[in-house]
């Protein structure tokens, strides 16, 4: 009867492990880069403005658009360059900022996340300019737009390249 009255504190409680310490939680990208985000926001208001507005048009576009084919025409004569490939490069040349700007936003390793984006944007513009009037859809500028995200994503990478 002895042994029953030993004290409960003297029997070793069980050790359970300590629980795992939850990381602090990263701040997001917007958070991170305010002026970046900006830059992004108002370059996608001009793509935006450019591609869903009026069609450009005017002395100024047409003075740039006849510069640019003398330009070409001069450098490289023979080279069949017209109008509609003017017109596929400048939509290139348009998307490119596009990947770039997303990939300094999702960083480097989310460099896929920045081309779906760049395509979903552009897939996004091709529908949206069915149902505008004086708007044409085509299937040439997904190509270009699409290619010119790729390519900026590229660019974005090659930019945040650890030396």
């Amino acid at each position: 009867m002895l042994l029953n009255t030993l004290p409960t504190a003297t029997v070793p409680l069980p050790v359970a492990a300590p629980a795992p310490a939850i990381p602090p939680r990263p701040r997001s990208t917007i958070a991170q880069h305010p002026l970046l985000t900006l830059l992004t926001l108002g370059y996608l208001g001009v793509v935006g403005l450019i591609t869903l507005g009026p069609q450009p048009g005017g002395a100024v576009f047409h003075y740039l658009a006849d510069l640019a084919m003398r330009f070409v025409w001069v450098v490289a004569p023979e080279s069949g360059f017209g109008y509609g490939d003017l017109e596929f490069t400048a939509n290139v040349a348009m998307f490119l900022p596009v990947g770039v700007l997303f990939v300094l936003l999702f960083g480097p390793r989310q460099w896929w996340l920045a081309v779906l984006a760049g395509i979903a944007l552009t897939m996004s513009i091709e529908a949206a300019q069915v149902f505008l009037p004086g708007r044409v859809s085509d299937p040439r500028d997904l190509l270009a737009n699409g290619a010119g995200a790729v390519l900026g994503a590229l660019v974005g990478v090659a930019l945040t390249a650890r030396r």
